[in-house]
């Protein structure tokens, strides 16, 4: 799906409303996150005073059945929230375009520490008791006396002025930070008064009609819609046609997955675990076809509701979910609804009574027979059948880290720790050597500068680069430095910073970080090196390193279509998953590390990837982040593979796991169940599709998943299932990486 990506007034409004939704989203999962951990203490607790102790193992199996119960509520609150889409949508105010010209709610000023007074000495403090009458009459002891009275004047002296400099210092930095608020509230009025400005004008043209000025207004106002339930996607293609008044919109739908796939959790108390209940495949499949159903007939009442000049004569809706075509094996849009609907028709609707499903198709609409499976339906129209331009929101439009303007990235890292609360500058047009972004901690007790250096890096970020930032914290007198990188680090690079104000930050954290402040930003393809691009997207190089699929490497672009077929670059896929939790409800992580060998041993430290290193310097192995699998209690890892891309000297590329160690002792892997591969061979790779580790009594705390090895014209992957002591750092050394 491509369009003109909406830049105007309208979409710069949007993308503030969608950041301020995410960054809500993510506190509200970070909470939630906080709140299952305390739980999981006190069952903790619980459970190690019960051992033993009839009463307290009652108490602690009740308060497991209670968090089973618990659990079960947040699986029938998820349900009712998926019931209630159109009620939650019918709700909410209707859109007005007037809202844009009032100016933004700004927060007031908050000094912090900064506005608490330095606390000045009392002299009381530094009072020396005089010696009783008897001993007052010794010459010794007076003098002595006055040489503790002397002392104590000193140090009250020294700790007044110490305080009063600290005191004018405190003032000096309070006056500083609030006229950079102010000068920064100044500069939101401007925009403020520049946006009203340009919100005037886009009204003037949206009320005569101008295709483009209605495509931005009806995409914006998609785009920035609230109260949907979390996780729900806000991607949109649009088209207006002026001759028929018709707005033909593509529309993001979530996958089948949103539906829990459990009904119920209950606490089994002969294995003190918890149990998930399957939903039934029929209950699933049926609620997401509501949740279908509702979306559309959501989306369409926002649009119509929004268009108070009555601009709008028909809907044309067509949802779609990004899955694979079983005929191309590729990521694809795949329609599962679709609907045309005149305004008369739908204003006589009785929205709060409907039943979505009947509406839906009562309304002419069709919806795929069986979603869950991605069986398409023809759409109504589409958008590029309007002619003229498309514009689009979400997306598409995330933006590429590797692809960004240097200053771009270095803006946006400094808005990642503006919005995590420290005051912050750039020196990208200022020429500070060593130093991208200036951060300021304004604790007057613990806080000081920190200098931060942004790398737009592709491979792994040299031990140099680290040692030269430590060089730069001290030169600048800073309390910390910080590293970011699009990019990883070696295992030198770890080693160098251990007990060290420096602190490193790899590719996938900072995607990480940006979502917890509502910010956006991806690594190259977000599905790995070598997915399908959307429909007319182009590939862009960036002068360095090239990206990932591009013309050169890949074989795409003019002189490879012109010799017919595209060629199959379609990477390796290798997943891994685990139950999430041990028969005893613990949390179970494991780490997923992947070594490229000549001759049984490891390249270099820099081909050894795992967690801290996501990829290989030539791009050919990339680690995504490990996730929980929606609505099951399962955790899984995916690993990219192009091994084409690999040297010529690599001759193995081992796969293996190991236990967190963070607390040690590290669990072992006798403790994790349901250890499974799943793998999608790409062009010149074979091997077992699926494969099942056997882990019942290992007490080891890694394990070696398998290899591939490079047969004579391509690679064959063989499970191994070997154990090995020592976790991370044992798979390393059997390998050959420096581990010091």
């Amino acid at each position: 799906m491509a369009g003109r990506r909406n830049d105007g007034v309208l979409a710069v409004w949007a993308e503030t409303q969608r950041q301020e939704q995410r960054r809500e989203e993510a506190r509200w999962r970070a909470q939630a996150a906080e709140q299952r951990r305390r739980e999981r203490e006190e069952r903790e607790a619980q459970r190690a005073a019960a051992r033993g102790e009839r009463e307290a193992l009652r108490a602690y199996q009740q308060s497991r059945e209670a968090e089973a119960l618990r659990q079960t509520a947040e699986l029938d609150d998820k349900v009712q929230e998926l019931r209630g889409l159109l009620t939650a949508g019918l709700g909410r105010a209707a859109f007005s375009p007037q809202a844009l010209l009032a100016p933004r709610a700004l927060p007031p000023f908050e000094p912090g520490r900064l506005g608490e007074p330095v606390p000045m000495p009392d002299q009381a403090h530094y009072q020396v008791p005089p010696p009783d009458p008897v001993q007052a009459r010794n010459p010794g002891v007076r003098q002595q006396y006055e040489q503790y009275l002397a002392q104590a004047r000193a140090r009250f002296e020294q700790d007044w002025y110490a305080a009063q400099a600290a005191e004018v210092d405190r003032q000096r930095r309070l006056a500083e930070y609030h006229g950079q608020y102010l000068e920064w509230v100044a500069q939101h009025r401007r925009q403020d008064e520049e946006r009203a400005a340009r919100t005037q004008e886009l009204l003037h043209r949206l009320r005569s009609g101008e295709p483009e000025a209605v495509q931005e207004y009806f995409t914006a106002v998609l785009y920035a819609s609230a109260g949907w339930p979390e996780g729900f996607p806000h991607r949109l293609v649009a088209a207006w046609e002026a001759s028929t008044r018709q707005l033909v919109v593509n529309w993001e739908l979530p996958g089948a997955d949103v539906v829990p796939a459990a009904s119920r959790v209950r606490y089994v108390k002969s294995d003190d675990r918890e149990a998930e209940v399957a939903r039934p495949a029929t209950e699933r499949k049926a609620l997401y076809r509501e949740v279908l159903a509702q979306s559309a007939l959501r989306v369409v009442t926002e649009l119509f509701r929004a268009d108070a000049d009555g601009l709008l004569a028909s809907v044309v809706l067509n949802g779609f979910v990004h899955g694979i075509d079983p005929a191309t094996g590729r990521e694809a849009e795949r329609f599962l609804s679709t609907v045309t609907v005149d305004r008369p028709e739908f204003a006589g609707l009785a929205l709060d009574r409907v039943a979505a499903v009947e509406c839906f198709q009562g309304l002419g609409g069709v919806l795929s027979a069986r979603p869950e499976r991605l069986d398409e339906v023809r759409p109504d129209r589409l958008p590029e059948t309007v002619g003229g331009s498309l514009a689009g929101q979400g997306g598409e439009d995330e933006p590429d880290l590797f692809a960004m303007d240097p200053i771009e990235f270095e803006e946006l890292i400094a808005e990642l720790f503006r919005l995590r609360g420290f005051r912050v500058m750039t020196t990208a047009r200022s020429g500070d050597a060593g130093v991208d972004v200036v951060a300021e901690d304004l604790d007057p007790v613990t806080g000081g500068r920190i200098v931060i250096q942004a790398k737009r890096y592709r491979s792994t970020v040299s031990p140099t680069a680290v040692r030269d930032l430590d060089s730069t914290v001290r030169h600048h007198g800073a309390i910390k430095g910080i590293l970011v990188t699009t990019a990883g680090f070696g295992p030198g690079s770890y080693e160098y910073i251990r007990n060290k104000p420096l602190t490193l930050v790899s590719g996938p954290e900072l995607v990480e970080l940006l979502a917890e402040q509502g910010l956006r930003g991806r690594l190259g393809d977000g599905a790995g090196a070598g997915g399908a691009a959307p429909a007319g997207a182009t590939t862009r190089a960036n002068g360095g390193s090239a990206p990932h699929g591009d013309a050169h490497r890949s074989g795409h672009g003019p002189a490879a279509r012109a010799g017919g077929a595209e060629p199959d670059d379609r990477p390796t896929s290798v997943r891994l998953s685990w139950q999430s939790r041990t028969a005893g409800g613990d949390a179970v992580e494991l780490d997923v590390s992947v070594f490229l060998c000549a001759g049984g041993r490891v390249v270099s430290d820099e081909h050894f990837v795992f967690f801290n290193n996501p990829q290989d310097p030539d791009g050919a192995v990339r680690l995504h982040p490990t996730r929980s699998k929606p609505g099951e209690p399962v955790r899984e890892a995916e690993l990219s593979l192009h091994l084409d891309r690999l040297a010529a000297h690599v001759d193995e590329v081992a796969v293996a796991v190991s236990t967190e160690e963070e607390e040690p002792p590290a669990l072992p892997l006798g403790y994790v169940h349901g250890l499974a591969l799943a793998a999608a061979f790409g062009p010149g790779a074979a091997g077992p599709e699926r494969w099942t580790a056997t882990t019942a009594g290992v007490p080891d705390t890694a394990l070696v998943i398998g290899s591939f090895h490079r047969t004579g014209g391509g690679w064959q992957f063989a499970p191994a299932g070997a154990a090995v002591a020592g976790g991370l750092a044992g798979l390393a050394q059997r390998w050959g990486v420096a581990v010091e």
